[in-house]
Order: structure tokens, then sequence, then C-alpha cells
């Protein structure tokens, strides 16, 4: 693997400064769309905006905001970033692109449907954002709620209580790009404001109240998934399904599945066997590869096979009206 970056020690701590530049270039193959995709948080995600080239996606880091620009290049990525957190951003691309993602253990052979899926994305990584609030919030508002409402809440979100990106001042970023709201802010948004976003009660203090320990959160980066899930899951209202969401996606945790997840079950069980599951028989697909069950939860992913939906679909609750 070879890092390069350009000007580590550049002031980076306004935005008005010299951008911090680096090229990622693996030995292994690194598909930015794969690997990042998990990050956004739908259409409406204002914090992740996706072109032909790549990605912008912002970030509140431990020293300040900072935007991140990825372009996708034949034998690697090139990363420019913005802002005060440009130098720890920056510091972090191959974690966040899957430098310690290990997949040469990863035996699909048996299996010829995960063999073709992991054949025709070599690319595909985990990634570890080191963010834990900024993956635990959304979380929390997916919460018992249908993907299309969770989006458009998280957007009302970052729009309402979140700040200007860093370069959008300069035109080098996207104008509507955003960084999502501070754990400061979030936790001293008034309980009537929660209700003009569409959020629930319920959902609202669980991240007030997971806000309101954010430094600890956050310091769970350096433990394994199996203490940080236990720590996730102190806060009331944080249970598996919400503690394994956010560490996949902080920890880069390769083996943290999503059970209870309303749809995750039946597409495991409809890829591996053809015929759907409940979380049970998911969980019993997938203990053959105990230790790397995201990473072959991920590989279904990428298939797009889907059993064809029928039936009623979810009812859209919106929350302001009540």
């Amino acid at each position: 693997m070879t890092t390069i970056v350009d000007s580590p020690r550049a002031p980076s701590s306004t935005v008005g400064a010299a951008p911090l530049r680096c090229e990622y270039r693996p030995s292994e193959p690194v598909d930015l769309r794969s690997t990042l995709d998990i990050l956004g948080r739908g259409t409406y995600d204002q914090t992740t905006i996706w072109d032909a080239a790549g990605v912008w996606r912002t970030f509140r880091t431990p020293i300040g905001p900072v935007t991140l620009r990825l372009v996708q290049r034949h034998d690697g990525v090139d990363a420019v970033a913005w802002g005060p957190g440009a130098e720890w951003v920056i510091a972090g691309v191959p974690e966040l692109l899957g430098s310690g993602d290990d997949w040469s253990t990863l035996d699909v052979g048996r299996h010829p449907f995960l063999s073709e899926v992991r054949r025709r994305n070599p690319g595909l990584r985990l990634p570890r954002s080191r963010r834990v609030v900024e993956a635990l919030v959304p979380a929390v508002i997916e919460q018992k709620v249908t993907s299309l409402e969770a989006y458009r809440e998280w957007a009302r979100l970052v729009r309402w209580f979140g700040g200007i990106a860093p370069g959008v001042a300069e035109g080098v970023a996207p104008r509507e790009l955003l960084v999502c709201p501070s754990a400061h802010t979030l936790r001293h948004i008034p309980s009537w404001e929660w209700h003009r976003l569409g959020i629930d009660p319920t959902r609202s203090r669980t991240v007030v109240t997971a806000c309101r320990v954010a430094d600890a959160l956050e310091r769970t980066i350096d433990d394994d998934g199996t203490d940080a899930a236990a720590k996730l899951r102190t806060i009331p209202g944080v249970g598996v399904w919400t503690a394994a969401e956010t560490l996949q996606r902080s920890h880069g945790d390769p083996d943290r599945i999503s059970v209870g997840d309303y749809h995750l079950a039946s597409i495991v069980g409809y890829a591996l066997t053809g015929s759907k599951t409940d979380d049970d028989g998911m969980l019993e697909l997938l203990q053959p590869w105990a230790g790397q069950r995201q990473r072959v939860v991920r590989l279904i992913l990428a298939s797009g096979r889907r059993q064809e939906r029928r039936g009623p679909r979810a009812t859209i609750t919106d929350h302001r009206r009540r």
C-alpha cells in the first residue's frame, strides 16, 4: 500500500487555508462507490454528494469541520480536504477506504453465487469513518420508520441545524454541501423543534442522551466491536440493530449484523437459499462465516439480488401532525 501526502504540516486551522491532498494507492483494488455508499443516508443527504468523478463528504472531526473530496482513479483514489479538520481526515483516508479491511481469509469458494459476486466486486471494502456519533444519530433516526421517512428527517436535521461546509464559501465545493450538526447542537434542540423535524420523542430522547456522552462514545473507536457495542447499548434506546448500524460505519466492523432489520433477513435468505427467512435463519446461514459475516452481507447487498416485493407497503407516518 502506498499513501502519498502533500504538505501534511500545511496550515489547516482555518477554512481559507490551502487544502491538503493525498494520493491513496493500495496494493489491492478499492472501489469508491461500493465502499463508501453505506455512509450516505439517501438522495436528500447534503453531507454526502456523489458525481461522475467521485464524492464530496463532510465530517465533524475532533479538530473541527472538514470537507473531503475523493476522486476515483484506475489505481486508487485522490483526496483533497478543506477546513480545520483537514489534517485529521487526510490521515484517515486509508482507513476510510478500507485499508485495514482484510478479505484474504474470507472463503466463499463453496458458494458459487458469493464467489461470483466477489469476483465482480474486487474493490468492495468496509469503511472505517472513526466518527461514532455521526454514524449513531442517523441510525437512531432510522429506528421503526421507513427509509424514506428517515432520510427526509435526517435531511431536515442537517439542513436546519447543520453548518455550511468548508470550501463552499470559496466556491470549490458544491454550494448545497453541509456539515451535520455537532453533538452540542443536537443535545440543545428543544422538543418542539424535534416535532417539526418529524422525529418522535422516543427517538429524539435517544439522540439527546447519546450526545450528552458524545466524548465517551468517540473514545470507543479504540475498542473492538464487542466492547464498543456493549457501551453503545448502555444508552437507553440503543439496541442490537442500532449498535450494528453504527459500528459497521464508524469501526468498519467485519462481523456486526443488523439483527432486527425489516428487510435484511429476507434478502440474505433469498440470496443464499432462494427463500425468505427470519433473523434466526439468517444467523444460521451466516454462521460458516463467523467473524466476517458483515463482509458476506455486503457482498449480498452489492449483488442486487432481491425477491420481487408483493403486498402492501409500510405506511409513512408524519409525526409533525401529532
